[in-house]
Order: structure tokens, then sequence, then C-alpha cells
């Protein structure tokens, strides 16, 4: 099986991927959060140092570019490609209204013709192997299908499906009889993402499609950094291990972030998830949300390592 990290906009930037890396080495593949190139292939200068080799050494790291106009698409992949890049994700699956509203991300998918002339362009151009990560519909299941044959035109690295719809944003229970639909039609690799968050959930997973060889998983690493050894059987990290974690994600944000302000809202950030891995520390998730200065945010750290467990 190949896991895969996905992306998650202001959290899993390099700092964060390489800490992942330096404690949990299960992860195949890494991808960047959506980039946005113009049509002269610019990146921001967050963009680019999210990217720079230098920052992700050892690291297998797919740029994702998310827009609807192939001129920068290709332009984003002419300079990614002097990067040293062979593989770029097009982000079809953002549900993000501000997003959508643009016609970009799970947006482009309510224009199916505009899509499928995107892509004849960006493969008729492209030098480096495209995959795509992809929502099932807009607003209904039902358009699924229509979507598949135009992927299927094209020869995709892989094609990544997360079974909701954009409307659906992250509610209700992915539509599985849709993600065998796409498993059973496409001509292209297949791999799955939604709702990994526990090996339960997994074998559950792997009982429904067992041939299928890959899955994507985000959330679900930032609640537990050590899953994927959880799910090849090789239990949950300790307490320690986690602690040691979090003080080198946070010890690489204050060396690398502008200020205390931006570290503690960094951290915050990743809290909304992390807190998931312990047992009965809602109020402990509150001091740190609270804190407005490094000193108390440590000490609520410090307590909840102190006074909780895990998650069994």
């Amino acid at each position: 099986m190949k896991f895969y990290y996905a992306p998650m906009e202001g959290i899993t930037g390099y700092l964060h991927r390489n800490v992942c890396h330096s404690f949990f080495r299960e992860i195949d593949k890494y991808f960047t959060a959506f980039l946005v190139p113009n049509e002269r292939g610019k990146l921001n200068s967050r963009e680019k140092n999210d990217i720079l080799p230098e920052h992700n050494e050892g690291l297998y790291l797919v740029p994702q570019i998310l827009t609807n106009r192939a001129d920068c698409f290709l332009a984003g992949e002419r300079t990614l490609r002097g990067y040293g890049y062979r593989e770029i994700n097009l982000n079809l699956g953002c549900p993000s209204r501000t997003v959508v509203s643009k016609y970009r991300g799970a947006g482009f998918l309510a224009k199916p013709e505009e899509l499928d002339y995107f892509l004849e362009e960006i493969f008729s151009h492209a030098e480096c192997k495209i995959s795509i990560k992809t929502r099932i519909g807009l607003d209904n299941p039902e358009e699924f299908p229509k979507l598949m044959e135009i992927y299927n035109k094209y020869p995709l690295e892989e094609l990544i499906i997360h079974p909701r719809t954009q409307k659906e944003l992250y509610k209700g229970t992915p539509h599985q009889d849709i993600f065998f639909y796409g498993l059973q039609n496409s001509k292209n690799p297949v791999c799955y993402n939604g709702d990994i968050f526990g090996k339960e959930a997994y074998e559950t997973w792997r009982r429904n499609f067992p041939r299928e060889d890959r899955v994507m998983i985000g959330r679900g690493l930032l609640m537990n950094p050590g899953l994927i050894g959880v799910l090849k059987g090789c239990g949950m990290p300790g307490k320690n291990r986690i602690r040691e974690f979090h003080d080198c994600i946070y010890q690489a944000y204050r060396e690398h972030m502008p200020g205390d302000k931006v570290v503690l809202f960094k951290m915050k950030e990743l809290w909304v998830y992390l807190i998931e891995l312990f047992v009965d520390a809602k109020k402990y998730g509150k001091r740190i949300r609270k804190a407005e200065k490094i000193s108390a945010y440590e000490d609520a750290v410090k307590d909840l390592f102190a006074e909780r467990d895990l998650q069994g």
C-alpha cells in the first residue's frame, strides 16, 4: 500500500513536512498546498519557499497547481520543471467557496466542456507527469460518470478521488459506491482520499476495496501524525514521541516565523486537529486557543501532556 499526505493549506508547509518526515517515515508522497502561478509561471515568495528543493530534501514532493487557465498551468509547469520536479498535481477538489466562485478547484467541475479543453491543452504541451485530485461533482454524485469520461481521455499519472461533492464539503459520509465506480471505470491508476481517521475505518475500507493499492490521508494525519504506522500494525506512538514531534514543529516555527503572534497562529491551527489525539482534552484545547502569549501557550501544552493520556 502506498500512503500519501494530503495538503492542508496553511498547515502542511515545508517546515511541517520536514518534521513529519524525520519522525514518521511511512509517507510515500507529499503534496504541496495549491500553488497559483500566473501566465508567466511566477510564484509568490511563500509558494517559492515551499517548493525549493533545498527545503524538501529526501521527500517525494508533488507540487499542486490550482487554475482553470491552461497558459497559467503550463507556465507553472515550466517553472516547477526548472526546479527539478517531474510530477504535477491539478487541484479539482478544493471546495472553498472563494475558490469555487472563480471556477477553480471543485468549481471547475461545473464546466465540463471547458475542463476537457483545458486538459487537452495541458496534456498536449506539458512535459511533467500530471495527476488529478478531484471531487465527484459540484452538486450531485450523478455528475461523476461524465467527469470520468473526460479523465479517461488523458494519460494521468493517477486520479485521486475524494468521493464527496463540492456542496458536501467535508460533511456526511463519502460516497463509496461512486469511488467503486471510479475504480472500475478509470483507465488510469486510482487513489482513494476521504475520512481515514483510524485503524477501524482503514480496515473497513480495505475490506471494501481489497485490490486498491494507494490512499491519501489528510485530516487523519493531522490528528495523529503516527497514523500510518498504526495502519501498518506498528502501534500507536507514545506520548513522549508526540511531545517531541510537537516540540520540533514549534521550534521550527519559532526559528523561521516572524514573531510570536504568527507562531501562535500556526500552532493553534495544528492543535485544531492534534487535540483529538488526547483523551478528554477539550479544556486544554480551549486554553491553547485562548493563549495570547508564548508563555501561556507553553503552560497549556505542558499541562496537557502531563495530565492527559493519548487515545487508545
